[in-house]
């Protein structure tokens, strides 16, 4: 069963990593709507390619109460949190069981 365990583990720290880093990616995004970037830049282009497929359902399901303030991102990042805490805090805890 170690072998499993050890798989889980593996897993679950790949998981914790990506979900932080595309956290990251989503920040830098919303930093830069701040400001008008070029969107010729490659990094631009990259951020909006990258967080686009996730931002943009959760922008339909929000209303955005004729404001302007786009509050896509902080609920990706809340999303992000929640699968943190418990997908990948339930892989630790089965990896635990396991050994």
């Amino acid at each position: 069963m170690f072998i499993a365990g050890n798989f889980l583990s593996a897993l679950a720290t790949v998981l914790n990593m990506g979900l932080w880093v595309y956290m990251w990616i989503i920040i830098a995004r919303a930093l830069i709507s701040w400001v008008n970037p070029d969107p010729w830049n490659p990094i631009v282009q990259f951020l909006h390619r990258a967080t686009e497929p996730v931002l943009a359902p959760i922008r339909r399901i929000l209303p955005t109460w004729r404001m302007g303030i786009d509050f896509s991102p902080f609920v990706a990042i809340l999303a992000i949190y929640f699968v943190q805490g418990f997908v990948v805090s339930s892989l630790r805890d089965l990896v635990w069981r396991l050994r």
